[in-house]
């Protein structure tokens, strides 16, 4: 007459086994929810063209890794992570390519519109700049030799910009440790993310005017920065001079530039980390100098952490569901 037991419960494990797909289509739609799997059906390969497109970049130029990575920190402390940093200007919109924090410096934008090209002729207005931001950072990573992580997806891209929070929201070289904890705070984010994300400077170069007035005039007295190892920073000031060559680049790993792993912490113990706000760290707060020695000492708690608050990160304040739009060209808001 009823069913069997053993038949009872496959039935209700299955429905189990369906169910967070279910409610993630829904609570995406309602606004808020992203998970992996949001283009298994729409885009299947949308995560292999991405990679595939990093990966030829990263070859052809080791530096693209850290500049990709850069261009998702800075697209999700403004506004949140919503390609609005891809927008060029035009009509009202003011690019945020023309702040302070990206002028001269964000780079990469032409390794995304080559991935978005690839994507719109694979499943044409599907997959958003805002997650092809987000796993080129991931890809970036890996390929770098730094841990893996599942991408939550299926944000949508702004359709506009915000000048102003690029140039006010982003963490500076400059900033003190409080302002810069202040900024990860208001994007949802605490110490531990800050102290993890910053560990991405393991990869990357900065320009001379990033941290020049450590080796020269930090304190506003005209004595330099002592909290950086002297022998670092004369060999620092032979190609970084009390002014011009602002653009001249330098690793912020020393020791392992292209290579995604730890040692940016223990250049930090050693008192060679490159810019005022690795340095501060340190020095600033007995919370992120537990974490500095911590991941310093082990390189798989750093890498498990990292991956756990670069899905933090791309979750602050994302455009879902009938929210924004998927643009075809991330440099430009669609036309209708």
């Amino acid at each position: 007459m009823g069913l069997s037991s053993t038949m009872w419960c496959v039935m209700v494990l299955s429905l189990l086994a369906f169910a967070p797909l279910c409610f993630s289509h829904k609570n995406n739609y309602n606004g808020g929810y992203l998970y992996p799997q949001f283009y298994d059906h729409s885009c299947p390969r949308a995560q292999e063209i991405v990679k595939s497109v990093v990966a030829k970049a990263v070859e052809k130029e080791a530096r693209m890794a850290a500049s990709l990575l850069r261009l998702h920190f800075h697209d999700c402390f403004v506004k949140g992570c919503d390609a609005s940093l891809l927008l060029d200007s035009s009509g009202t919109i003011i690019s945020e390519k023309r702040s302070n924090p990206n002028r001269n410096s964000a780079r990469g934008f032409e390794v995304i519109d080559e991935i978005k090209h690839a994507l719109e002729k694979e499943c044409p207005h599907t997959v958003s700049c805002a997650d092809i931001l987000a796993l080129a950072a991931r890809d970036s990573t890996v390929l770098t030799g730094g841990p893996s992580w599942e991408v939550p997806l299926g944000r949508r891209d702004a359709r506009g910009a915000s000048l102003s929070g690029s140039n006010n929201n982003i963490p500076a070289p400059n900033n003190t440790f409080q302002t810069i904890l202040t900024k990860f705070k208001l994007k949802g984010l605490n110490v531990v993310d800050m102290v993890a994300l910053s560990g991405s400077h393991t990869i990357g170069n900065a320009r001379c005017t990033s941290f020049r007035q450590r080796l020269y005039n930090q304190s506003g007295n005209g004595q330099p920065d002592y909290s950086l190892d002297q022998s670092y920073a004369a060999q620092l000031r032979t190609r970084c001079p009390k002014s011009g060559g602002d653009q001249n680049l330098f690793v912020m790993d020393f020791v392992s530039p292209r290579k995604f792993d730890n040692n940016y912490f223990k250049n930090i113990l050693a008192s060679k980390g490159l810019l005022n706000s690795d340095q501060v760290l340190l020095s600033k707060s007995e919370a992120s100098m537990e974490l500095v020695k911590k991941y310093a000492e082990n390189n798989d708690i750093f890498f498990d952490q990292f991956a756990k608050s670069m899905v933090r990160m791309g979750n602050v304040s994302p455009l879902t569901g009938s929210k924004g739009e998927i643009r075809k060209n991330c440099r430009r808001i669609n036309t209708y």
